[in-house]
């Protein structure tokens, strides 16, 4: 006897449909699972077996194969628990196969035979759906992520009795369904404000041009110069994400194991601050079953690395490939995968070892302690890195100041404006952002005058910037003219711009 079951596999954060086939046999009562399986794939037959016994069913003393399909694809995770079972219970006519084949299932069993959930169901339903499947048998816990997908025919279970009564026509299951636009619109809790920084308008001004126009910065300045607290704003202070984006946020959380039935669905921009002593796995992710690191989980938000310099150089170095492509690839013995790492980097750092260079008399490090400090960062590194701001010591008066700072939301609406100027000019271009603009359109968009070209090649000879670096200026340049709403990039944007390229002169030399 022969049954055929619908399942899915995760490769990266997209998922792959799987046959799992079952067959009864003549012979030797065992299990047999083949088609490229991990352990916790092996182990799911002693699963599989508990599950339908203490479920009320009996269970075949027959040879039972397993094949998942295609066999070239590396099967992981638990999930292929209940399309096991299912293919079993066919094998033996306790579950119709006519009614059985209409779905996709994936769960993994308790040895009670309840239904667990799962890793990566979103990515499992979105790919599922695509490829012309309509209905899904997933795992109760899973339901509201399951649910997302617009259309889709969602039925939770929550035991294989429960499901199999359900096949069998004996229980109804309720298609369960979620308001998506009342999810997608919903507000998680309030954001930081930048109306409680005192002083530093210089930062502030660098974090919009930055929200604007997606580039990466980098704040120097000595301790409790608001660094760390300007930077936990910068989420309050981007565009909102749209649908798509939110889709693929929540698919790679849901990889991860990382997303709750309260937050099915990711509706804000990522901030991810890991700890200095973040190892180059857990930053871009890896592992013996890859999974998305830090750059993946921050995904059309930003990454926060606060002490720069702290970070291992070969962490950092890692980072460099991901900046450019805005994806991450993963190679394994047993296959490559892809994740999204489309981040924006926002980094902290003291200008020497003790914070405060040029603080009078409080700094005691030598230059060659100053050197060995800044040069934890490598040249190709910073430049990547688009922006880079001094945040000065915090004045007496500027805390004591009365007078009401400027809020996000005021700031906000400068960014949103200048991001629909980006959008519509680039709506032919697949691009969003004006740091994404690619070498070949940058002449088309970046339009310079006479005075404007003398002052960048000025500033090109003295401080000997490299070709990245140029293009990196006229960037910056475009989102500073999107935001005072001007079609051409004059003189002042430049000199603006170029403020913020010498601080690495300054102080990383």
């Amino acid at each position: 006897m022969l049954s055929k079951i619908i399942s899915c596999s995760i490769s990266g954060i997209d998922g792959c449909l799987i046959d799992a086939e079952v067959d009864l046999g003549n012979g030797l009562p065992m299990i047999d699972i083949v088609g490229l399986p991990d352990s916790a794939v092996k182990e799911s037959k002693e699963r599989v077996r508990s599950a339908i016994k203490n479920s009320g069913f009996p269970f075949p003393a027959k040879r039972i194969t397993i094949n998942l399909a295609p066999a070239d694809i590396k099967k992981e995770g638990p999930s292929f628990d209940l399309p096991i079972a299912v293919g079993i219970l066919s094998c033996l006519q306790i579950v119709p196969f006519e009614v059985s084949k209409e779905y996709m299932f994936t769960g993994e069993l308790s040895l009670d035979g309840s239904v667990r959930g799962v890793n990566g169901v979103l990515p499992m339903v979105y790919s599922s759906y695509t490829n012309g499947i309509k209905k899904f048998i997933v795992p109760y816990d899973n339901r509201d992520e399951a649910a997302l997908i617009k259309d889709a025919e969602i039925y939770p279970v929550r035991s294989l009795r429960h499901l199999c009564d359900f096949l069998n026509g004996k229980e109804e299951i309720k298609r369960y369904t979620v308001e998506v636009e009342n999810i997608f619109n919903s507000t998680n809790g309030e954001m930081l404000d930048f109306s409680d920084i005192k002083g530093q308008e210089n930062v502030k001004r660098a974090m919009e041009i930055a929200a604007a126009g997606r580039h990466n910065i980098l704040l120097i300045g000595p301790p409790g110069s608001g660094k760390t607290m300007a930077a936990k704003r910068l989420p309050s202070i981007m565009p909102d994400l749209t649908f798509d984006e939110c889709i693929e946020i929540t698919k790679i959380y849901s990889v991860s194991g990382l997303l709750k039935n309260k937050n099915m669905l990711i509706n804000k921009r990522p901030f991810r601050a890991p700890h200095h002593t973040v190892s180059a796995s857990a930053l871009t992710g890896g592992g013996r079953i890859p999974k998305p690191g830090e750059i993946s989980l921050a995904d059309k938000g930003a990454l926060f690395l606060d002490e720069l310099p702290e970070f291992s150089r070969n962490v950092l170095e890692v980072m460099r490939q991901p900046l450019e492509d805005g994806q991450v690839t993963i190679a394994r013995v047993n296959g490559t995968v892809t994740y999204p790492a489309d981040f924006m980097l926002v980094a902290a750092m003291n200008p020497c070892p003790c914070g405060y260079l040029g603080d009078g008399d409080k700094c005691r490090c030598t230059q060659n302690e100053i050197a060995k400090y800044t040069s934890k960062i490598s040249g190709p590194l910073l430049d990547r890195i688009d922006i880079q701001v001094e945040a000065s010591a915090i004045k007496y008066e500027d805390l004591k100041d009365g007078r009401s700072s400027e809020t996000s939301e005021e700031i906000k609406e400068r960014v949103v404006k200048a991001h629909k100027l980006q959008l519509e000019r680039y709506k032919n271009d697949n691009i969003q952002f004006n740091s994404q603009l690619p070498p070949n359109l940058i002449d088309k968009y970046c339009v310079l005058g006479k005075k404007e070209q003398a002052m960048l090649k000025s500033a090109f000879d003295r401080l000997g910037l490299s070709a990245r670096s140029y293009h990196k200026i006229l960037k910056v340049a475009r989102t500073i003219a999107d935001l005072e709403g001007s079609e051409y990039i004059t003189a002042k944007h430049i000199a603006e711009v170029i403020q913020y390229r010498n601080l690495d002169r300054k102080y990383l030399m």
